[in-house]
Parts: structure tokens; sequence; C-alpha cells
């Protein structure tokens, strides 16, 4: 027979001892060594968590003072020592840990990690009104108007001015199932979630770029953020919208000059160059390539200075691409119908790739990167410098490449680039002098077909300030000269951006791609639309509760009667008759005896045996003493662990009642008005009150531990509703918020309703809520206490007050005032 080990700490595994390992007794009765216990986290004052049965015990932070467990040392000691007599080494653990901390399971779900790096991006639901949709040859241009002040510290640069004008730009389309969407109505956040979510990584990472780099680059376009459009379905990023007059006003001015250019003109083309070359610099800094530009894209602000509207690159996108998808059904294809848009070879022929032209491009193939806006800017300046003939030269050219490629008639690509450059160094000559021979030189390189040969756009922008400035007068700093030729594989082209805004590409379908599961879990179905309903009719009056146990939903109605429904097809079972008064409190206990036990107004409870065969009349009534101020029992709650039945009424006190002998043991005072709401979770019993306030009382010895709320000022919210997770609790007041403690400390306030909130339920990471304006609000509950996220996923919408909730396998039971059970789950 095998020696007995000597007894060890349940934390550290240490066989106790009079030194180093002293068991000390806690007033649950359980021992647990002095080191470990002065270790221990204290979630509120005065308290400790036991190591064994998890109880909320009294603790004076002076384990020293607690009784030593003098049998278990002696026990400990005799068994050492006989160990030592047989030269027996007892292999002990590793030394004390220096702390035991208790750190929740991490869940990690699509809607909660990208809404929390996304959410920073999304503006208020009613900040933005559409005014005007453009037409689909203008690329869908889409303005709008702010309809109140608006400034975040959540959403990075918004700063929204009241009626000022934005432009939008279209990033996909939410479409739910219209079968199911009668149920389930996603929230305003989470339709945007589900865009993004459908998006590619590879398009949510040029999404990202292009927001950042239009907040850190100056003189740009700001994007403002996120916004749903209920109307249309869409949703849209929205962009700070130019009034200046663009750089059409200065083309026009120069349409009829001819010969040699003044130096002063010069000049100020080269101002403008200079700009574009920094503002193009900063944005490759970032990793943004613009791709392509044209004539709208350039603007002036009311200093005189350049800009780039980001808007209106992306709707010039739009409209190329549309241009050169006509190509497959027209027989020629023009893409400089309405705008002068410079675009660099390897560009344009990535768009034919992409837009389905089966091209065999060989040694033609070039990646798009910095030196594709070196291109297009050359492109822009010369433009300046030669005038109209410019246009006449570029668009046949690109015009050919395009329709010759449609065609598949081949094109002799270097050949028709060097008779076309040949023209443009013919133009340049003429209108520059000797005296800027190196502006034309470079200008000149920079058209290369080939974007290794052209200068990295540092050198253009030397060459643009040395016609500004003289270089002996230039004090100024140098432009950095980090940005590479090539940045294959690390930049986003945002000239690609306009590719996934097609609608037939991204969310058409927004569970296509979801194989529906049968009876699925509720929460998980909403997030793909897929909810169905079954009402469960019997009661004829409100419902006031609802419990869940040995296979059976168990409710309780103002008609007086309990009901007894099968979980498995809804259907009515039983019904428990014993009230003479409405019934407004239920609870169901699993134990070794099976029990749903109900409380009505008038301060009876009534006992039942909850295992078929049911029978007509309780085990047994319970009635509590009543005074003038008495209003009937309001809430009740049960605590397996220590078999006590806790009720919660008008007059104030939370009363314990044994399920041993069916006495009341003890009563709780301390709230200041009528105790609304129960619940027992982890050793804690929680109480609130129509006092604002929430007390925690623990369930060893029923003393007070802590009380939540009671430093608030100003209007006090009642509390209308509990709910209790592990370590975090769920407070519903009657003002329609809810908020997130943990332990005694204010997590979250969240604005959920519209009116008081009437039940409050959480299983894993969905928290469901319900009240008085008949909506169950769903939302998705992040696990990290330091960073407590609340995400909204959306709402069922109902034909009356709910009153009651409970979840069970996947299932979420609703009661009404109506006098109907709903009981919603997946397909």
């Amino acid at each position: 027979m095998e020696e007995a080990e000597p007894p060890e700490c349940p934390v550290c595994l240490q066989p106790y001892d009079a030194v180093s390992a002293i068991p000390r007794v806690l007033t649950c009765g359980h021992t647990t060594c002095e080191a470990c216990l002065k270790q221990l986290p204290n979630p509120f004052p005065n308290t400790i968590r036991c190591t064994v049965c998890t109880l909320l015990v009294k603790f004076l932070n002076c384990p020293s003072s607690l009784p030593k467990n003098l049998d278990l040392l002696h026990f400990s000691s005799a068994l050492q020592n006989r160990h030592r007599t047989k030269e027996k080494i007892v292999n002990s653990p590793s030394p004390h840990p220096p702390e035991t901390k208790h750190f929740p399971p991490t869940v990690n779900s699509w809607s909660y990690e990208l809404f929390r790096k996304w959410r920073k991006w999304i503006l208020p639901e009613d900040c933005v009104s559409i005014v005007e949709f453009g037409s689909e040859s203008d690329g869908g241009g889409v303005c709008g108007t702010i309809l109140k002040y608006f400034e975040s510290d959540h959403v990075i640069g918004c700063v929204l001015k009241e009626e000022e004008t934005v432009c939008l730009f279209e990033i996909g389309v939410f479409v739910e199932d219209e079968a199911n969407s009668k149920y389930f109505n996603s929230s305003y956040e989470s339709r945007i979630a589900a865009v993004l979510c459908r998006m590619k990584e590879e398009e949510k990472t040029q999404l990202e770029v292009i927001l950042c780099a239009s907040l850190r680059v100056r003189n740009v376009g700001k994007a403002y953020g996120f916004w749903y459009n209920e109307d249309d379905k869409c949703v849209y990023i929205v962009f700070e919208k130019f009034k200046s007059p663009n750089l059409k006003c200065v083309l026009k001015q120069k349409e009829s000059e001819k010969g040699d250019l003044s130096t002063d003109k010069i000049r100020g083309m080269a101002m403008l160059g200079l700009e574009t070359c920094e503002i193009l610099s900063r944005l490759h800094l970032e990793g943004l390539i613009v791709g392509f530009l044209s004539v709208s894209s350039f603007g002036f602000d009311d200093f005189g200075h350049v800009y780039i509207d980001l808007i209106e690159i992306l709707n010039t996108g739009t409209r190329l691409n549309m241009a050169v998808r006509r190509g497959f059904k027209d027989s020629e294809v023009d893409l400089f119908q309405e705008d002068y848009v410079f675009i660099s070879p390897e560009m344009l022929l990535h768009f034919l790739v992409k837009d389905g032209f089966d091209l065999d491009l060989g040694k033609s193939r070039y990646e798009v990167g910095s030196a594709s806006d070196v291109w297009s800017l050359a492109c822009l300046l010369v433009r300046l410098i030669v005038g109209k003939s410019f246009l006449e030269e570029i668009k046949p050219f690109v015009n050919f490449v395009v329709n010759g490629t449609k065609d598949k008639t081949g094109c002799d690509y270097s050949g028709l680039y060097t008779s076309w450059m040949d023209k443009i160094s013919a133009l340049l000559e003429c209108r520059l002098s000797s005296e800027f021979a190196y502006l034309n030189e470079i200008l000149r390189r920079c058209l290369n077909f080939d974007p290794k040969d052209r200068p990295v756009i540092t050198e253009l922008w030397r060459c643009m300030r040395e016609l500004v400035i003289k270089p002996q007068f230039d004090t100024g700093l140098v432009l950095k000269q980090d940005v590479e030729k090539e940045k294959s594989g690390q930049s986003v082209v945002l000239g690609e951006l306009c590719y996934i805004v097609e609608k037939t590409d991204i969310n058409k379908e927004v569970g296509a791609d979801v194989e529906p599961s049968v009876d699925g879990d509720v929460a998980e179905s909403m997030s793909i639309g897929q909810v169905k309903c079954t009402e469960m009719k019997g009661h004829l009056d409100c419902i006031t509760g609802l419990a869940i146990g040995g296979g059976f939903l168990f409710s309780s109605s103002y008609d007086k009667i309990v009901r007894v429904w099968s979980l498995q097809d809804f259907t009515h079972v039983h019904s428990f008759k014993g009230h003479e008064h409405r019934i407004t409190a239920l609870v169901f206990v699993d134990g070794a005896q099976q029990l749903c036990i109900s409380g009505d107004n008038e301060g009876v409870i009534c006992i039942w045996e909850a295992n078929p065969p049911f029978s007509e009349l309780p085990l047994k009534k319970l009635y509590e003493g009543k005074d003038w101020r008495y209003s009937g029992i309001h809430t009740m709650a049960v605590s397996g662990t220590t078999q006590y039945l806790y009720t919660g009424g008008g007059d104030k006190l939370v009363k314990a009642w044994s399920l041993q002998d069916y006495t009341i043991s003890c009563s709780m005072s301390g709230h200041k008005s009528v105790v609304s709401s129960l619940v027992v979770c982890e050793g804690v019993l929680f109480s609130g009150s129509w006092d604002g306030t929430v007390r925690l009382w623990s369930l060893v010895d029923h003393s007070p531990v802590a009380v939540l709320g009671q430093d608030v000022f100003g209007n006090v919210a009642s509390v209308s509703s509990l709910c209790a997770d592990r370590h975090l609790l769920f407070v519903g007041h009657e003002n329609g918020s809810i908020k997130i403690w943990h332990n005694d400390v204010l997590l979250k306030s969240i604005e959920t309703h519209k009116g008081a909130v009437f039940s409050v339920c959480k299983k894993g990471k969905w928290l469901f809520s319900g009240g008085w304006d008949k909506t169950i609000s769903v939302q998705e509950i992040s696990e990290d206490v330091l960073e407590m996220e609340a995400t909204p996923i959306g709402s069922i919408a109902c034909n009356s007050t709910i009153t009651a909730l409970a979840y069970w396998n996947g299932k979420i039971f609703v009661g009404q005032a109506d006098r109907i059970i709903k009981v919603y789950h997946g397909m």
C-alpha cells in the first residue's frame, strides 16, 4: 500500500509546513498557504476569492490573522518526517509564483477584430446627407452635405462642419436576404463592418494605406471616414471637397500662346511642378502610388498652393475602367472623351490586363511604381509647356495601343514609342529656348518607356526648384531622396481602388459563400442574415419571467400560471396553477431535486417539482411578511452552491431563504428603494435597485462587499435588469443605457435602447438586451477588460415590449408583454 503524500497548497503545490507554507483557514472552511494569500488579487476591498470553491470571503489583507489549520499542519509534518526517516526524496514543485492572475479565454471573431481596427473611421449615421448622384459616365461621383458639426477623438482627423460639402466614393454594397431581414436588422456599424469584411485582405490593405496617407500628407484631399447610406445600401468613403478652381483654368489661358515661353512663365510652371513633386514624394513615402494624373485632379488652395484631389483621381479611375471595358463592345476605345488623363504605359497595360484583355506583353511588362507617377507628372508639365499640340500627339498614341491590343493585331510598342517621342521632342524644342536645355532633357527622360530609365521624383523636383530659386541662393532643405524607383510588392496603386466598387464582385450575396447550418446558433446566424422565428402561445397576459432547465422552458405571466414547454418542438407540456396573484419572478433550481420556483406580487412563493410527471400542486408554499410599504416580490435568484433562494421586493430588502428547511436565514438591507433585480455569479450575490445602485453580497455570510453606482451625481437611473458573466456585470437601466462593470470598476456605458432595459442576457461573446422600445439589441463583447468594446451587431424588431430573455443551445427565447414567447434560432 502506497503511503499518502503530504498535503499541499492548492495554488503553489508546496507541502504545508510551519515556516514557508503555513496553512491558513478561510471563512468558507478551505485552506491555502499564507504566502499565496498575500499574492492573490483582491477583487473588492477586504475580500478575497477562495481558490477552492471560488466564493468571495472576508479578508482583512492580513493572512497571519487567520487561524492556522493545526490538524493539517500536524498531519503534514508527520508525513514529511516519516519520508525523511525512510530517506525518500520529496520532489517539490517550482518556487512560489509571484502572482496568481485569472485570464479569461480569448474569443476572437471577425466582427470584433475588424471593428476594433476600423471603428475610428466610422462616421455617425446621421452626419451626412446625399444631395447629388453622379451619372455613370462621370464615374458615379456622389456629392453630399454635412448635417451637423461633428468632432471625435476616436475618428481620426474628423472635424466636420455643418453644411460643409463633401464627396463620397462607393466601396461596397450591403445586401440582406429579404426573407430573413424581417427578423434581424443589422446595425449601422455592422453593415459597414460586413462590407469591409468581405473585401480581400489586399483590398483592405490598400484602403488602409489610402486613408492614412490622406491624413499624413499635406495638400491632399482628406478622407474623413466611412458612412453607410440606408437608401441605396452603399458604404462610402467621405472625402473633403475643394471649392477652388482646378488646373483647367490655367490651361485655357495658355491655349493661344505660341513661340518660346518667357522665363516668368517657365518659373510659374516650375512652381506648380515643384509642389506637385513634393506631394507625390510624400505619398510615395507612405506607400501610395497615384497611378495616373488628370487635369481635374489638381487645384489651388486659398494661398495659391497646389493640392491633389484624391476623390477626383478615384472617379477618374472609374471612368478609365469603364472606357477600357467598353472596348469589348465598341469598335474603338477613347480614353480622352471628357478629360485629359495622363497614364503611364505600364499603368495602361495594367488596366488592360485587369479588364480582361488577353495580352502577351513579353519584355514590355513593367511593374507600376513611383516611376509611373513621374511619367504622368512629366506629361502634365509638357502639356503646360507645349499646349494643345501635346494632346494631339498623345491621344492617338494611347488609343492606338488600346485598340491594337483589343484587335490582337500586335503592337510594336518600342517602335511606336520612338516615333511618338520624336514628335514630343520636336514640340519641346519649339517652346523651350537653349536656356532651359536641362529642363528639356529631364522631361524627355521622364517619358522613357522603361520605368527604370526614368529619373527619381527627387531629381525632377531639384530641376523644378533650380528654375524657381537659383542654386547659389537656395539655402532651403533638400527633399528626402529615399524614395526608390520601384517599390514592387510594397506600394498601393490608388487607381486600383476603383475595382473594389464593382457590385458584382463584392457583397452581391452576403451569405453566398457561407453554408447555412441547420438550427445553428442564432448569434452566428445573425451575422449572415439567416434567422427564423417560432412563436409559443398560451399565456393570457404579460410574460414576466423565463427559466430553462431539465430539458424544459418555464414561463411565468400575470395570468397567475407557470407554463412548461418542450425545448424540442416548443409545444406546451404542462401548467402550474397555484398562485392567486400576478406572478412576477421565476427561477429554476438544478440540484439533486430539480425545482421551479415562482413568486407573485403578494409575497407568495410556490415551489414546484420540475421533473415529469408534473404535479398540479406545489411542493411547498412560502409566505413573506408584509407591511404597509410592501409591494410583493419583484425578483428572485438562486445559489446552487449554498442552497439559498434570494428574493427582492418593495420592502428594499434582499431575503435569503434556505432550500433545506425553507426558512428565512437573513435579510440584507442597504437599498433605498425597490430591489428590482438579483443575480448570482462567482460566489457573489448582485442586487439592483430603483435607487440606481447595485450592491454586492458575499454568499458565505451574506455580508456586504461593495456598492456600485452610489457615487454617481445628477439624475439617477433606476436599475431594471442584471446579468453576470464571470467577473463582468451588465446592468440595464431605465434610461436605456447598459453599464459594464469589472469587479467594482466601471468599464463602459453604452446607450443601447430608447427606454427601460427590462432584460439582459449574455452567452459567450454575445450580449442580448431588450426592453420598452420593442427591440432586441445584439452586441459582441470583447474579452479584453483593459480595452472593453461593445460592437453593435444588429437588432431584432419585435411587436411588443420585451420583458424577459433566455438563451439556450443557440436559441434566444423572448418573453413579450403581448403574451407571446418567441424563439429566434439559426436556419
